[in-house]
Order: C-alpha cells, then structure tokens, then sequence
C-alpha cells in the first residue's frame, strides 16, 4: 500500500530526530567562511546586477535542519530578522543550541511544516530553502507555499537533487530497501546493512568508485549516510521535471547560482558547428543539453523571484559605471589582504592599486564614493575596475 503523504511526512522526521542533518559540530564562534547565497546583498546582486536598497529585511530558513544554514543567515545579515522553520523537533534542538552558542540571536524557530508555512505572521524578502523540497510527498504544494509568503521583489534559493549525478545513489538507496524488507524505517539497521554492503561489494564495482571519489568524505558520518542511502523519501530532478517545478510556483526564474556550469562554450568551444546549432535552441532546451554532455548533475540551485524586480542596469555604459558607488562585495576570504578568495572560492591577486580601490571601497558605507571621485585619488584604470566588478570583488549602488 502506499503511503500517505502524513505518512511520509513522519518518516522523514522520524528520520531526522534519529540523525538531525547536517551534523556539523556546534560552536562558540560565528560560523567560519562564507555562502554568499544566504548574504542578502551578494545574493541581490547576483539577481539584478545592483545592490539593494535596504538590508533590514525579514529571512526565511524553509527546512533548517541543525541550524547550519540559519546560524549564517543570521551572522552574514546583521540587519534582518530571521525565522527557521522544520519538522524534526530533534533537529530543531540541535539548531537553536547552535544560534545560541554561535550568538546568532535575532532568529525565531518554529516546529513546522513547509505546507503549514502559511500560519507564519507577514511575508519575507529572501527565503531560503536548501535540500528540502525533494524530502516532500508533494514538493509542487511546498514550493507553491513558500512562493506564497514571499514578499513582492523578494528572492527564493533553492536547492534540489539532480537525478543524473545520483544514479549510482539511487540504485544503492534501492538495494538496502530491499535487504531491510521489513525493517525499513529502523535507520540504524540502514545504516548498518548499508555499510556492510559497501564493505563487501568489490573495489571495481561501480558504486564503490563513485561513493570513495565523490561522498566518502562526508558518509563517514551516519548522519550523512542515512541521509544519503537509507532516506524515506527523495524525489530527483532533470532539467525538464525542474522547470515543470519552477513553472508551477508561478515565480520568475532567475538563473542558477553556478552559472559558469551553465555553459555551453565550456563543453563545445572546440566544436564551433556543434556551438552554433546549440545557441540556437532555446534557454531551457540548451540547459537539457548540458546536464546530457555532462550528467554529473547532483544538484541544481538557483534563485527564483517574485515581480517587480528592479530593471537590469546597462554598467558597460562609462557614465553610468562611473557615477555608481562601489562596495566591497560581503563575502570576500581573506580581506585585508592583496591575496584573497572571492565569493566563487577563486584566489585574486591584488595589485597595490587595486587593493587601494578596495580599500576605499570598504570605507563606502559611510564615504558614499562613486567610481570617479575613487579613481581621481587612486590611479587605476576603469578596465581595471571593471575587472573588480567581473571577479565578484565590488558590487556597484545607482547613485541617486
């Protein structure tokens, strides 16, 4: 028989208050680096180009699990308010000790459904929701209840499995459902079962290379195991299923959070012909083609929207980029320093000049620069500027 939805509901907590996901340790100490997709002006300017007009906005964590995405939220944004929501009471124990711990205290938690999402007071400008809508019985109705609380020009991430890249997942998940029989719903027999297969099965077999080169590092953990092979319920996606997905939250879709993934020179620059034909199927027909070339697809995410959104700024326009303001992009590893991470993890070297700009840049909060009076005290060129702009180091405001 199968299960209802209530059903699958209560194994997919019960499955967490059993392991609480993900099992990242708790700490004194905000959380260290950066996810630059839960800082709310990076991720705004990834979406339109320019940053926002005011940071005190309201943050909503669908699905938080231990509290790893929410206890960022809360540090990357000092200015929201943020509420976090999910429907294991043994994950939510672990995520409000870690908020308290980390001091990430301007969130509220609730025991919660996404379905349930409604009974939560006023809408939100970003809602974040990572690994948690492919665990639903009925992942349309979830996102169709979240796009609902989304304030007008607010932004959605989310984040969703990828059927190609998890085949070999899938067949494992398959194989332990059939030897616990019975037993399925005990997840430390899942586990266990689990690691004896692994443990048994030769080290040329398929599943083996793929689980030791792409997950044994993080599956040595059961929490992360069970998520992995022994859960009650996963939906995966391919391009066409994602945006049947999409289509029905009746948002906008902005574009995935990996862009450079998304390319199609980066599979065919060597076959021009092949290029060509590419660039003229349509966008989504050119993203089936991709994942097709190159199906180690795991996961898609990416940010949808809800209209207006502002209207994209032409910055290849001199005037126009010299007259904006420029701000250090937030999520920056290393600052301050000539050698740092970007936001894509991508090490940049800093000239002096450059890192000159930087600097007064960092100082823009309050000196409110634009691009020229920067460049009339540090001599740089604006194609260097642009450079900044093009390595996610600045982020550029209309100056009105």
């Amino acid at each position: 028989m199968e299960a209802s939805p209530a059903q699958i509901s209560q194994a997919v907590q019960n499955l967490y208050d059993t392991y609480p996901f993900p099992p990242e340790p708790l700490l004194d100490e905000p959380p260290p680096g950066f996810n630059w997709r839960w800082q709310w002006d990076a991720a705004y300017n990834f979406c339109t180009g320019q940053m926002p007009s005011r940071s005190d906005i309201r943050i909503l964590d669908a699905g938080c699990g231990t509290g790893v995405s929410t206890d960022s939220l809360v540090h990357l944004n000092p200015q929201a308010q943020v509420t976090a929501i999910d429907l294991s009471p043994g994950a939510l124990k672990v995520a409000r000790e870690r908020c308290q711990r980390s001091g990430a205290t301007r969130v509220e938690f609730h025991h919660l459904s996404l379905f349930d999402v409604a009974q939560l007071p006023g809408e939100f400008d970003l809602i974040n929701s990572v690994g948690v809508l492919h665990h639903t019985p009925d992942p349309i109705r979830g996102i169709q209840a979240l796009a609902g609380k989304l304030a007008p020009g607010g932004l959605m991430h989310i984040f969703v499995y990828g059927e190609l890249g998890r085949w070999e997942i899938e067949l494992m998940q398959k194989a332990i459902g059939m030897l616990q029989g019975d037993k399925r719903g005990d997840y430390q027999d899942g586990v266990k079962i689990g690691r004896s297969v692994f443990a048994s099965l030769p080290e040329t077999n398929r599943l083996v290379k793929r689980e030791k080169e792409r997950w044994a590092m993080e599956n040595h953990q059961d929490e992360c195991f069970a998520d992995m092979y022994v859960h009650p319920q996963e939906i995966d996606y391919n391009i066409e299923t994602l945006f049947e997905l999409i289509d029905a939250s009746g948002l906008e879709f902005i574009g995935f959070s990996n862009p450079d993934f998304w390319s199609l020179d980066r599979l065919l620059a060597k076959a021009p012909e092949a290029l060509e034909r590419a660039q003229k199927l349509d966008i989504r027909a050119q993203y089936r083609l991709i994942e097709l070339l190159d199906p180690d697809v795991a996961h898609y995410e990416f940010f949808l929207a809800k209209p207006p959104l502002p209207l994209a700024i032409d910055w290849s326009q001199d005037e126009i980029f010299l007259s904006a303001i420029p701000f250090r992009h937030p999520c920056i590893e290393g600052w301050e320093s000539q050698h740092v991470f970007n936001c894509d993890w991508n090490l940049i070297n800093l000239t002096d000049l450059e890192f000159a700009f930087m600097q007064a840049c960092d100082r823009n909060q309050q000196d409110q620069l634009t691009v020229r009076d920067i460049l009339a005290r540090v001599e740089l060129s604006i194609d260097d500027v642009r450079s900044l702009l093009a390595n996610k180091l600045i982020m550029l405001k209309t100056n009105k």
